[in-house]
C-alpha cells in the first residue's frame, strides 16, 4: 500500500468506519437551443434521480427547476459540442458550458470563418489562437518533464480550454518557471496558478461502501463491472496491488485485486466471489440509490456528484479534464478536476453526472467545511485498459443487435469509443460525438446524442 493514509489496523479502520454513503456491489423549459432535442432523453437527463437534484440544489445553490434544466442542457450541449468537434477538425480548441442552468455552450475555434457553423448549433463561438491539439502537445511535454524532475512545488497541471492555455499550479512563480523551462515549453503557452494546496490521496477511510485490503487498509467501491462471467467493481489503483485480498464492510470474504495501475493512472478492479452481485446502483443521500445508465463523459463546466462515507453525497462542477497531479506517492495523468468537496476516506467512490458514470475518486485538497478540490480517474479509460463492462440499467434490456460481420470497424457493445471514431452499423456509417462505452441497448441508430450518421 502507498500514501500517508495507508495500512491502518482492522480495529482502527472499524472504529473510523462511520456512516456509509455508497452501496456495495450487489423538462427543462429553459433547455438550450440546438438540433438534437432527443439528447437529454437518450442520456437519461430528462428523468434525473431525485437524490441528484436535491444535492445539486444544495451544493450549486439552484432552484428545483434550475437543477432539472441544467442536466437537460448539459446533455444536449455535449451532443452539439461533439458535432462541432467533428466538423472543425484540427481547428477545434475546446468546449464548455456556463450559466446556472448550463444554458450557454461555448465552442472555441482558431478560425473566425467557423463562427457561423458554431452559432448554427446554438452555441457561442470563441475565436482563439491555439487549437486543442497544440495545447495537448504542450501538456505532454510537461508530463514528460515531471517524470525527469519530480517536485512537490508543482503538483497540478492541465489544459484549460476556457483560457486557451496550459495551466500549472505551483507554490510560486519561480517553481512554475523552472518546471516550464525543464519541459522545453514556450512560456506564452502556459499560465500559472499560485496555490499552497497540495492534493493528497483520499484512501484512509471509505468512500462509498467499505472494503478492506489484506485485513488492514480500507478503501471504497466505485462502480460495478463485469469481465465475461466474472463480476467485480472498479476502484482506485492506490488502494491495492494485484493479488491483494479484500473483505466487505461486514468482514466477509469478498474478492481479489485483478489489475491495478498507480502511479501514472489511478485505477484498479476487484473480482468478487459468488456471494456478491454486481448492480448499477450507487448510494446517494440518506441511503437512497441512483442507477447508472452509461458512461458518457461530461463537458467542462457540467455538474457532477460524488458519494463517500466520510462526507456523504456532494455535488459541484467539472473544472477541466486531462489534469496531471503530482501526489507525494507519484504523478497521475489524465485525471478530471472538480469543485466537489471531499475528505480522506472518500477515495475510490463514484462520480456521476445525471445517470452517467464519470469516474472514481482519486485525491484532492481542502474539505467539506471550507470547500476544496477533488480529482477523479475517468471511468472510460479504466474500462478500456482492463477490458471491463460497466454494469448499467440498460444491460438487462439489451438484445442482440444486427452487425456488419465483415466490417473490421463494426460497432460493438462494451467497446469504449472516443469522439471522432467511425463505425459501421446495419450498413450505415456513424461518427462518435461523445466519449463513452457502448451499451447493448444503445446502438448508433437509437442514440443520436452519441452518434452522427455520415
Amino acid at each position: 500500500m502507498v500514501g500517508r493514509h495507508a495500512a491502518r489496523t482492522r480495529r482502527a479502520a472499524l472504529t473510523a468506519l462511520g456512516a456509509l454513503a455508497l452501496t456495495a456491489l450487489p423538462t427543462a423549459a429553459s433547455a438550450a437551443p440546438g438540433p438534437q432535442p432527443a439528447a437529454a432523453r437518450t442520456l437519461g437527463a430528462d428523468r434525473p434521480p431525485a437524490q441528484m437534484l436535491h444535492a445539486m440544489e444544495r451544493d450549486l445553490r439552484l432552484t428545483p427547476a434550475q437543477a432539472t434544466a441544467r442536466l437537460a442542457n448539459e446533455a444536449e450541449a455535449g451532443t452539439r459540442a461533439g458535432r462541432l468537434r467533428n466538423t472543425l477538425g484540427d481547428r477545434f480548441a475546446g468546449a464548455w458550458v456556463s450559466g446556472a442552468t448550463a444554458a450557454e455552450l461555448t465552442v472555441a475555434t482558431t478560425d473566425t470563418a467557423d463562427t457561423g457553423a458554431i452559432e448554427a448549433q446554438g452555441a457561442r463561438a470563441a475565436v482563439v489562437e491555439k487549437p486543442l491539439a497544440r495545447l495537448e502537445a504542450v501538456k505532454e511535454k510537461l508530463d514528460a518533464a515531471a517524470v525527469r524532475t519530480k517536485t512537490a512545488e508543482t503538483p497540478v497541471w492541465y489544459v484549460d480550454v476556457r483560457t486557451n492555455r496550459v495551466m500549472v499550479q505551483a507554490t510560486g512563480e519561480a517553481a512554475a518557471s523552472a518546471f516550464v523551462k525543464a519541459a522545453g515549453v514556450e512560456a506564452e503557452n502556459v499560465g500559472v496558478r499560485v496555490s499552497a494546496n497540495r492534493p493528497r490521496l483520499l484512501k484512509d477511510l471509505v468512500g462509498g461502501d467499505a472494503y478492506y485490503i489484506d485485513a488492514q487498509a480500507r478503501c471504497s467501491i466505485g462502480f460495478s463491472v463485469t469481465k465475461g462471467q466474472q463480476q467485480g467493481f472498479a476502484t482506485a489503483g492506490h488502494c491495492g496491488r494485484p493479488g491483494a485480498k479484500t473483505t466487505g464492510s461486514d468482514q466477509s470474504d469478498q474478492g481479489t485485486f485483478q489489475s491495478s495501475t498507480f502511479p501514472g493512472k489511478d485505477m484498479a478492479w476487484v473480482a468478487v466471489n459468488a456471494d456478491w452481485t454486481a448492480t448499477p446502483d450507487v448510494k446517494a443521500q440518506d441511503g437512497q440509490k441512483v442507477q447508472v445508465a452509461g458512461s458518457v463523459e461530461a463537458l467542462v463546466g457540467a455538474s457532477v456528484c460524488r458519494s463517500g462515507s466520510t462526507t456523504g453525497w456532494h455535488c459541484g462542477t467539472v473544472r477541466q479534464h486531462d489534469t496531471s497531479v503530482n501526489y507525494a506517492e507519484g504523478t497521475v495523468d489524465g485525471l478530471t478536476e472538480t469543485t466537489v468537496c471531499a475528505e480522506p476516506g472518500d477515495s475510490g467512490g463514484p462520480f456521476v453526472a445525471g445517470v452517467q458514470a464519470q469516474g472514481t475518486t482519486s485525491g484532492g485538497s481542502g474539505d467539506c467545511t471550507n470547500g476544496g478540490t477533488t480529482f477523479y480517474q475517468p471511468v472510460n479509460p479504466l474500462l478500456s485498459d482492463f477490458g471491463l463492462t460497466l454494469k448499467t440499467t440498460s444491460a438487462a434490456s439489451a438484445t442482440p443487435a444486427p452487425q456488419d460481420n465483415a466490417a473490421a470497424d463494426a460497432w460493438a457493445a462494451g467497446r469504449v469509443y472516443q469522439v471522432g471514431a467511425t463505425v459501421s452499423y446495419a450498413g450505415v456509417r456513424y461518427r462518435c460525438l461523445q466519449n463513452h462505452q457502448a451499451q447493448g441497448a444503445g446502438s448508433p441508430e437509437s442514440t443520436p446524442a452519441l452518434w452522427q450518421r455520415v
